[in-house]
């Protein structure tokens, strides 16, 4: 029987981290320390607990079947302690963990960053790119403590809504499809471009499935920031963005909003909070402070755009660059 808190807390750390490495550090002892503690939780559970692979610990299945309670009993100790202790944000110097898309680091990291900075002075913020594949282990094993994605997450994440966002079709003034409605033939035949890091591309690629939108895209970027000059050059392409996004670049630049030709409705985003027994009055604070922040900034994305000005500065600015350098 597993009566040692010490060992219960060093079982779960690990179950959550993935690898010992990893447990130290979370728990501020060393590798060493941690493998003697599984040596002795072996011994009294008589199972190996965790195996090593090329991922990491994986648990037996013992270990899986032990773990929610354990986890549950030293989240609740912790839960205890921090109403008696507390958690100070003055003057934790901890670093919080938040995954982002490249739209939600632009239009909520100042947000986030200015909320931490005013109450808690001393911590550090990280911020790390939001992964949908592996979201929920990074969640689980505790890479980040929180993430604002519109994926519905199968793990018993405590979440938050904050945001939801229609989706609209943009193009240039010059594109033949901006003079009337968006058809959904025009819409399958249209040379479309790809937004890789758009936390929506799943979603929108298992509607654009149902509905028969099947060519692959024609260009496929990286960056939801290059979309507006690229657009606006090219009389052919279209994008499906965020609405507020497309309104913000349409009074920038010569481009034209239409409706989808197919039902999306409203993407809802979600903040997602890591579960661990450790720091419980910190992942709170933290917890509730991004989502004041986010859930209080005025209209969703609108200012997200880079200036046909700002562009032609850019391009200027590069030319008279190159002409400097000597032949």
């Amino acid at each position: 029987m597993l009566t040692d808190l010490n060992l219960t807390r060093v079982f779960v750390t690990i179950y959550e981290a993935g690898s010992l490495t990893a447990a130290g550090r979370r728990l501020f002892v060393t590798q060493s320390a941690i493998s003697q503690s599984l040596a002795r939780l072996r011994r009294e559970l008589g199972d190996p607990l965790f195996e090593r692979t090329a991922q990491g610990m994986r648990p037996t299945p013992l270990a899986e079947a032990i773990y929610p309670k354990l986890h549950e009993g030293v989240s609740s100790i912790d839960r205890t302690l921090a109403a008696v202790t507390g958690f100070d944000p003055l003057t934790t110097e901890r670093t919080f963990r938040i995954a982002l898309s490249e739209l939600g680091e632009i239009g909520w990291l100042p947000a986030i960053e200015e909320a931490i900075a005013t109450a808690a002075p001393r911590a550090r913020l990280a911020v790390s790119a939001l992964r949908g594949e592996d979201l929920e282990e990074m969640l689980t094993r505790g890479s980040v403590d929180l993430a604002i994605t519109p994926a519905e997450l199968a793990g018993e994440f405590e979440r938050h809504r904050v945001k939801q966002e229609e989706y609209r079709v943009v193009m240039s003034a010059t594109n033949p499809l901006a003079h009337d409605e968006m058809s959904l033939d025009a819409y399958r035949a249209a040379r479309r471009v790809w937004v890789e890091s758009d936390s929506s591309a799943r979603l929108l690629a298992g509607v654009h499935a149902r509905h028969g939108v099947s060519d692959p895209p024609a260009v496929s970027v990286q960056h939801i920031a290059s979309l507006p000059s690229l657009l606006a050059r090219s009389p052919t392409l279209i994008a499906t963005i965020p609405e507020t996004l497309a309104v913000g670049w349409s009074r920038s630049w010569p481009l034209v909003i239409r409706d989808l030709p197919f039902a999306l409705g409203p993407v809802e985003l979600q903040l997602y909070r890591r579960r661990s027994p450790q720091h419980a009055g910190a992942l709170e604070w933290f917890f509730a402070t991004v989502s004041a922040a986010v859930s209080g900034f005025p209209g969703g994305f609108e200012g997200i755009h880079i200036s046909a000005d700002d562009t032609a500065q850019t391009e200027n600015e590069g030319m008279d660059a190159a002409a400097s350098i000597p032949s």
